[in-house]
């Protein structure tokens, strides 16, 4: 085949593939957002663990729900930051309380972690000298398949379930359509890639 026809061929057969890519977005694009998203029923377990992160307030709201339901005795708050001067943790229990909660249902924990590994590592330890062997984390449905992974891998003789608290502005299914869910989704895959990398 003749140089000039080749590079014709395979201008065709890209233009083909960007507009089958364009006409199909919406059935694959919607894999990258509900890929993400790994979360399982509740059961009965030791504790419910929130994991820090969230200024939303959602996740600590689905933790608390879930003490009151009776999945759990207590609820271990994680958080790693500062919020106007105030840790994450007791911040996230304070919400808990306005919405009618009682502050006994939780137990707060400022610490210091950097990444979901850090942090799993550090309430892994704490986990173990309570005697607890069967937990419910609680984190963003776009967060919860990353932190289960790392959670098992940390936590390798727990039971853990996923339990999500819903993202703010995503929808797994149709997220590519706002700005704001196009940035947090682009930044769990960052995140899911650097962790089967190691990095």
């Amino acid at each position: 085949m003749p140089r000039h026809a080749r590079r014709r061929w395979l201008l065709a057969a890209a233009l083909l593939v960007l507009l089958l890519a364009i006409f199909t977005s919406e059935s694959w694009l919607g894999w990258f957002g509900q890929y993400l998203v790994q979360a399982e029923a509740p059961e009965k377990a030791d504790t419910v663990l929130v994991l820090a992160g969230d200024s939303s307030g959602n996740r600590i709201l689905k933790g608390a729900e879930l003490i009151r339901q009776g999945w759990a005795s207590f609820a271990v708050i994680s958080g790693s930051m500062s919020l106007y001067g105030h840790d994450e943790a007791n911040a996230a229990v304070a919400l808990a309380v306005q919405n009618g909660y009682p502050a006994s249902y939780f137990r707060p924990m400022q610490i210091e972690a950097n990444s979901t590994r850090e942090e799993a590592a550090i309430l892994w330890k704490y986990l173990q000298s309570q005697g607890v062997r069967k937990f419910l984390v609680v984190t963003s449905d776009m967060h919860t398949r990353r932190a289960g992974r790392v959670y098992r891998q940390v936590a390798r003789s727990a039971e853990i379930r996923m339990v999500a608290a819903p993202t703010p502005r995503f929808d797994p299914a149709s997220w590519w359509k706002t700005r704001p869910a196009r940035k947090l989704v682009f930044n769990e895959w960052i995140k899911t890639i650097a962790d089967w990398l190691g990095i």
